[in-house]
């Protein structure tokens, strides 16, 4: 296993424990799962310019690294959700976005055997979402802004979605042509 890989093993065991300080009975409980929320987007912006820098991009990065990202933004919503600073729909929303998104990639993968990397605009609505979340644990926002904060940010990732969603059709197509 390569520092990269590693890196998203590491942010996967960051999600229960950032789930676990969220909700811990001590003080600015919220402000210390925000480091680790932070830690994650750290270790998340470390493991992909290692696998570029050294040549350590792997087809088990490219599934552990957006699965970290993608499990850790989950469970930051959730928690948001349940701390009333977001409504639910926001979550429904992302859940089955990364839902099809997970399908589409198995369809992939069964066409070609490989699924392709995050687009640009995938990884900018990541930093976007990680973002807002952090905002949403290490400040007051008012409801009202963080609904409209995460609409922006659950908007980009939809956007994110229907490119990644034509490079995957194209991709199949041009897979049947083959």
């Amino acid at each position: 296993m390569n520092l990269p890989n590693a890196l998203s093993l590491l942010r996967l065991v960051m999600v229960p424990a950032f789930v676990g300080v969220f909700f811990a009975d001590v003080p600015h409980a919220h402000r210390w799962a925000g480091v680790i929320f932070l830690a994650a987007a750290i270790t998340d912006m470390l493991d992909g310019k290692i696998a570029r820098k050294y040549n350590k991009i792997t087809r088990l990065g490219r599934v552990l690294d957006p699965l970290a990202d993608k499990l850790m933004t989950a469970a930051a919503l959730v928690c948001i959700v349940i701390s009333d600073v977001i409504p639910l729909w926001i979550f429904i929303v992302y859940a089955a976005k990364e839902f099809a998104m997970m399908v589409g990639s198995i369809v992939l993968y069964k066409h070609i055997d490989d699924v392709p990397p995050s687009n640009y605009l995938g990884k900018t609505s990541t930093v976007v979402f990680f973002a807002s979340c952090l905002a949403m644990m290490m400040f007051e926002v008012p409801k009202t802004a963080a609904t409209i904060v995460m609409s922006c940010a659950l908007a980009l990732t939809l956007a994110a979605f229907v490119v990644y969603g034509l490079k995957m059709l194209n991709l199949i197509k041009e897979s049947k042509k083959a």
